[in-house]
């Protein structure tokens, strides 16, 4: 943290979206003008672009909405919030401390070098661009009480972003949040632990907020909030508050009820429901029609065998469809 305080006191002088001579940079944040050169060099690689124009100075390209601590623990919980503006992957932050970590616990980042999405792939993770959060959870009825847990997490995302006024999000089974066919946003559920004993697992989501539309390394069709919402991003650090107080509420839910109160929920926001698929399943490829899921948080196909549940796998569309 302490290497980027230089660069972060820097952004925070340019948040506004304004010109701001070298000059002033310098005297704002204690450092010369030859350093200010460098630390701009170190800020473009986290993926922000800023202009240089002899006469007027540095400016980025627009506002920047940083994360706000205060905001972010307006809402008192037991379990600790970290905001930590540059790190690797917030998931593998909380993964490498479960062992000294509350349930609930929760870590949030402006920018990660190493953000990951299910199987490996890299989340493109531009700073101040996007949401990149996750929580730690302990899940004291085991490993195999887990299941459906991405799915719980996505429905409380979802409800919450209604509840803000953004309409139209839905949901892509088992991890994903879409808006007209388009990735909104991602959610990674990692485990660990013995079987037959507690369950640690960190939940981790990346929302695409305002990410440059011309952003490179996303292979799939994707959409921002700002885009959703013409214009008008919610406050990131509010849009966070709000995230963790739904999760908070509806892991807790899950873990005395288990899908029973989800799946409804589930099925209203499924942007597959009725539409035909492919379910993708290791070499295999199984052609049906989505039926919602089950209690187990299965997803259901009607097939030419009839309705089949499946834990595994990755839905696309079907042309035409």
């Amino acid at each position: 943290m302490r290497e980027h305080s230089t660069k972060l006191a820097l952004l925070r002088c340019l948040a506004d979206g304004e010109f701001h001579s070298g000059e002033d940079l310098g005297e704002m944040i204690g450092v010369s003008r030859a350093a200010i050169s460098k630390h701009i060099k170190g800020i473009q690689e986290w993926g922000l672009d800023i202009y240089r124009v002899q006469g007027k100075g540095y400016k980025l390209a627009s506002r920047l909405d940083m994360l706000d601590q205060e905001k972010l623990s307006a809402v008192s919980r037991d379990a600790s919030l970290e905001l930590i503006p540059i790190i690797g992957s917030t998931n593998q932050h909380l993964l490498e401390r479960t062992n000294t970590l509350e349930s609930g616990s929760v870590c949030i980042a402006e920018y990660q070098a190493a953000g990951r999405g299910r199987r490996g792939r890299e989340w493109v993770s531009p700073f101040g661009a996007n949401l990149y959060l996750s929580m730690y959870w302990r899940l004291d009825a085991g490993m195999a009480a887990a299941m459906g847990l991405s799915l719980v997490v996505g429905v409380a995302v979802v409800e919450a972003l209604e509840e803000m006024g953004v309409e139209g999000v839905k949901l892509k089974w088992p991890n994903d949040l879409y808006h007209n066919d388009k990735k909104l946003a991602g959610i990674l559920v990692e485990l660990s632990g013995q079987s037959g004993g507690v369950a640690h697992i960190v939940i981790g989501l990346g929302l695409n907020l305002s990410m440059d539309p011309t952003t490179s390394g996303i292979g799939q069709p994707w959409t921002s909030l700002k885009e959703v919402c013409d214009g008008k991003v919610p406050d990131r650090s509010q849009l966070a508050q709000a995230l963790i107080n739904a999760w908070d509420k509806s892991l807790v839910d899950y873990e005395l009820k288990g899908m029973s109160n989800f799946v409804e929920r589930w099925n209203r926001l499924d942007n597959f429901l009725g539409r035909n698929v492919k379910l993708i399943i290791g070499p295999r490829e199984i052609e049906g029609v989505v039926q919602g899921i089950d209690e187990q948080g299965a997803v259901l196909l009607k097939t030419e065998n009839g309705i089949e549940s499946y834990i595994g796998g990755e839905i696309s569309l079907r042309k035409g469809s």
